[in-house]
């Protein structure tokens, strides 16, 4: 449940390429027989663009138990209004009810086990800062970066974002006890954000230069680079944690699931005619693209189809665990691909 960033969202793609036409070096899963057919991929949530991929998450992830149903009713751009019940002043979106009421009606029906949730993101507003921080790269001349601008305007949002953030769980714990199934029957984890963006050391592209737009797809200052993977994603990982806790909630840490995987990181690779793509060593972040060459705008910056597997790895690593309460924090192990994820106690 909740956002782009498991609803499956660049799940289309395996890893990066420049290349514009045919299969994009093979990193373009939904090309066939000259055609672009996203819904391959996506399926019927391409109509309206929740973009359910079908390497999403909960899709994808090696439950030990095998989970042989599951339900993803994550919706690419959701807020949490978006998330809870229409009851609790939730709202419908995309023309589909609040998810927490589509939850009501699959937990009448089945045991529920394990709910994941994402949320907060787009309530802080992290796409816009990522989109004016790219601007501001891009301006000509402009030795600009949109760091401090941006980082009071994140912090303003906070507070809004842990309440919505808390209504959405209050709302998920209600409707499930109105479908007679109580707390402590099922696990629900709320997770945090991978960083998407290297600092600046590890950059494989020099500062000022433009191959950080034409060529990588990570249009940004050193010093904003270092601002989101250093300051920003920590605090938003910081912010929901916190919540996690005061609302005894399992809270799963994706801050660095990414490092070293990241849009332009000097670890990873761009895939080529002679190198195609592999998830041990491509991107598992989708580069920031116009929408114009190939794919759409809204899929820039999440997590692609190897960065799905790995985050799918990671819930069913923590869905192992036997804490109720527990935090956890996932990372890759280097030269590895998703499969080698591992699982700390935080």
């Amino acid at each position: 449940m909740g956002d782009s960033f498991i609803s499956g969202e660049a799940g289309r793609w395996q890893g990066n390429s420049t290349a514009v036409t045919g299969s994009r070096n093979g990193t373009d899963r939904a090309y066939r027989n000259g055609a672009y057919l996203p819904a391959l991929v996506y399926g019927a949530s391409y109509a309206d663009h929740c973009n359910r991929s079908d390497s999403a998450e909960i899709d994808n992830a090696p439950f030990t138990d095998g989970a042989p149903e599951r339900v993803n009713l994550a919706c690419s751009g959701a807020l949490a209004r978006a998330v809870y019940a229409k009851a609790d002043g939730g709202e419908r979106f995309k023309g589909e009810e609040p998810q927490a009421d589509q939850l009501r009606a699959v937990a009448a029906g089945h045991r529920v086990r394990l709910i994941a949730l994402s949320v907060g993101g787009n309530d802080i507003g992290f796409s816009d800062v990522i989109l004016t921080c790219a601007k501001e790269f891009l301006k000509p001349g402009s030795s600009h970066t949109c760091a401090a601008a941006q980082q009071k305007a994140v912090e303003g949002r906070f507070a809004r974002m842990r309440e919505e953030a808390g209504r959405a769980v209050d709302s998920i714990r209600a409707v499930m006890r109105q479908a007679g199934q109580q707390d402590g029957s099922y696990r629900l984890v709320l997770q945090s954000y991978p960083s998407p963006l290297p600092d600046a050391a590890r950059n494989r592209y020099r500062a000022r230069g433009y191959k950080r737009f034409t060529t990588g797809g990570c249009p940004f200052s050193d010093t904003d680079l270092d601002w989101a993977h250093d300051t920003l994603v920590p605090e938003m990982t910081a912010e929901l944690a916190q919540l996690a806790t005061a609302r005894h909630t399992e809270f799963l840490d994706l801050s660095a699931a990414f490092q070293g995987r990241e849009v332009c990181a000097d670890q990873a690779r761009q895939a080529t005619a002679g190198e195609p793509p592999a998830p041990a060593a491509s991107e598992w972040v989708r580069f920031l693209v116009t929408g114009l060459a190939q794919g759409e705008r809204q899929e820039s910056l999440h997590p692609d189809f190897y960065g799905q597997l790995a985050l799918g790895r990671c819930l069913a690593l923590a869905a192992g665990e036997q804490q109720s309460e527990g935090h956890f924090r996932c990372a890759n192990t280097a030269d590895k691909g998703p499969e080698a994820m591992t699982l700390a106690h935080e």
